[in-house]
């Protein structure tokens, strides 16, 4: 398995990149991950450690996807290193919470640069590569682009777009052998939310509302990345996998009193 995920750092593509190399490892592959970090820092390291220290290989790679320029750096980095690329995780997204009517241009652009036009160029630079190893490719999105979150700033549009980005790439890529699926997470304990969950009346509230009654962890979501690029996944493409504890599910429950037959 030779594997660059973005966003490798911390969170989920951090749990990522550790559980490719690790189910990897236990199906007899060899286990190549790229870890991709904004910038280099102790995080990242410890990633590329936990690799190592179970027989992978890591490559620690930092740019900052709003260069558009770095994408392709990335990639090249990899097959360089690895000799090709199996599988591409596009994870890496930042937020900037907000009303859209307060939104500045800047903002707007930001989060587009980086949500959306880093995984079409991650995507571009990997396809041939991909192609040629018969890979697949997972895209992080969220549950905030099915549905639309109110307060969110251009995040939510962000998203949306992103997950159309993919299942378009999926239908694309389909006769070239490359599979392109989409990940969703829902509420998640991360180093981005890990503030939100200090507070305990919120983590309290957001449990009683998700049936499964609990936070996500990373390791939720990486679980589900790895099905996603693994051999275990080859008739699979084009989905979009919510991982929420049954939360964007439940919705209709929250309405007050019982659907009734009666007048």
């Amino acid at each position: 398995m030779r594997a660059l995920v973005t966003g490798g750092s911390s969170g989920i593509g951090a749990s990522a990149s550790v559980r490719l190399a690790e189910a990897a490892l236990a199906r007899g592959e060899q286990a190549m991950i790229a870890v991709c970090g904004f910038d280099r820092n102790p995080r990242q390291e410890e990633v590329v450690r936990s690799i190592e220290s179970m027989g992978g290989t890591a490559l620690a790679l930092v740019g900052d996807l709003a260069d558009p320029a770095v994408p392709e750096q990335l990639v090249s980095a990899a097959v360089a290193e690895f000799g090709g690329l199996d599988a591409l995780v596009a994870n890496a997204g930042v937020a900037d919470p907000g009303q859209l009517k307060d939104v500045s241009l800047e903002a707007w652009d930001s989060l587009f640069s980086v949500n959306l036009r880093g995984p079409w160029l991650l995507a571009k630079a990997s396809w041939s590569h991909l192609k040629q190893s018969n890979g697949a490719a997972c895209f992080t999105s969220s549950m905030s682009g099915q549905l639309p979150h109110a307060g969110s700033g251009a995040y939510s549009p962000t998203k949306a777009a992103l997950t159309l980005l993919a299942q378009t790439l999926a239908l694309e890529w389909a006769p070239d052998g490359i599979r392109v699926n989409v990940v969703s997470p829902g509420m998640t304990r991360t180093s981005m939310t890990e503030k939100m969950y200090l507070d305990p009346q919120i983590k309290s509230a957001r449990e009683k509302i998700i049936p499964l009654g609990r936070i996500g962890d990373p390791v939720d979501i990486a679980n589900v990345i790895e099905f996603l690029v693994s051999p275990l996944s080859g008739y699979v493409t084009g989905q979009d996998v919510c991982v929420d504890g049954g939360y964007t599910k439940s919705i209709l429950s929250h309405i007050p009193g019982r659907p009734s037959s009666k007048s």
